[in-house]
């Protein structure tokens, strides 16, 4: 699917655990990078993982626009920083994951990017 048809559409997360994930922007040059807005209904949830890349450090700042009314709390092991609506953290290296959504919808907007070494 090309970038451009991806644009302003839901399409289901890539950990298949029920978050959809909506392009913003990106760009391949001169920084890799990404902005989606995510949302997580209720029973979602997204497993401990990391996001593997090939070259550079993976980066991500995730910011919560909506906390869910119960679950949907966001942990990881080793945040670069971490607040209760701000989360910036390396996920090619840190695990990281989402609890259950037990009641109500969490949103966040995502903004990732890879630094070439």
């Amino acid at each position: 699917m090309s970038f451009l048809s991806k644009l302003f559409r839901w399409e289901r997360g890539r950990q298949q655990s029920g978050y959809d994930k909506m392009l913003l922007c990106g760009a391949l040059w001169p920084i890799k990078f990404d902005t989606y807005l995510l949302k997580f209904p209720e029973g979602s949830e997204i497993a401990p993982h990391t996001d593997k890349v090939e070259l550079g450090k993976h980066y991500r700042l995730n910011i919560v626009l909506k906390n869910a009314d119960d679950g949907g709390n966001f942990m990881c092991k080793n945040p670069i920083f971490e607040t209760n609506r701000i989360k910036l953290f390396r996920p090619d290296i840190c695990e990281h994951q989402v609890s259950k959504i037990v009641k109500g919808n969490r949103y966040i907007l995502s903004i990732g990017w890879i630094k070439n070494t």
